[in-house]
């Protein structure tokens, strides 16, 4: 192998919960690595390594003490950026979680989290003059009703307050000077738990964003 003829890989941090981990629609599996969406990315961009750092549960900036993993978004990224800087683009979809009524909610508190990452990213001291890397923020797709029972998706979680993520998004993105993706015009929460994506649609959405993010690092097509 010739190393002087390789060339680095652009390198993108996908900060996510069990949307970008890829679980299942019952929550309690995980889809194939070939149809996760952060795979996805990569399989279509190969000039892109995606670091895929999805944890089931995470919020924006909430603590949740029900799991053994530290689920608090704002408290962890520092020490990802940290570990896996320099870094091109930090691609950021969270929130659903933040829905949780034992955790916040509601829509603000979410938009409050998104708005804590972006700045971690904007004001992190990277080190050797690295640049701060650009940022996209994806608003996850919002909930649906389930097949049974009382229809509401699991966790009791409100489908209204969800439904205002990509325009609640989009807001914070604009403001901050950020790119902005919206899921829900490409993928639709399974009626299983009202939460999670099938297997399509989470492929879907790494086919949806992936020129988008090739845009983003002015990619060649």
């Amino acid at each position: 192998m010739n190393l002087s003829t390789l060339t680095e890989k652009r390198q993108i941090l996908a900060f996510g919960d069990s949307l970008t981990w890829g679980a299942t629609t019952n929550g309690r599996g995980r889809h194939p690595f070939e149809y996760r969406w952060t795979s996805v990315v990569e399989e279509q961009l190969p000039e892109v390594r995606v670091i895929a750092e999805g944890l089931p549960g995470r919020t924006t900036c909430f603590d949740d003490h029900s799991s053994v993993a530290d689920r608090n978004g704002a408290r962890i990224l520092p020490t990802l950026l940290s570990s896996h800087w320099p870094l091109d683009l930090v691609a950021i979809m969270l929130g659903s979680n933040d829905l949780k009524p034992h955790l916040c909610g509601k829509i603000l508190g979410a938009r409050i989290g998104i708005e804590r990452l972006v700045e971690i990213v904007q004001t992190y001291p990277y080190g050797d003059g690295a640049e701060i890397p650009k940022i996209l923020i994806m608003s996850p797709p919002p909930f649906g009703p389930t097949a049974g029972g009382d229809q509401r998706p699991v966790g009791g979680r409100d489908i209204a307050e969800s439904e205002r993520f990509a325009a609640t998004y989009r807001e914070v993105a604009e403001q901050h000077a950020c790119a902005f993706f919206d899921t829900a015009a490409i993928a639709k929460a399974a009626d299983v738990d009202g939460v999670h994506l099938d297997a399509a649609n989470t492929r879907a959405i790494g086919l949806a964003v992936a020129p988008v993010i090739a845009e983003l690092l002015t990619l060649s097509p």
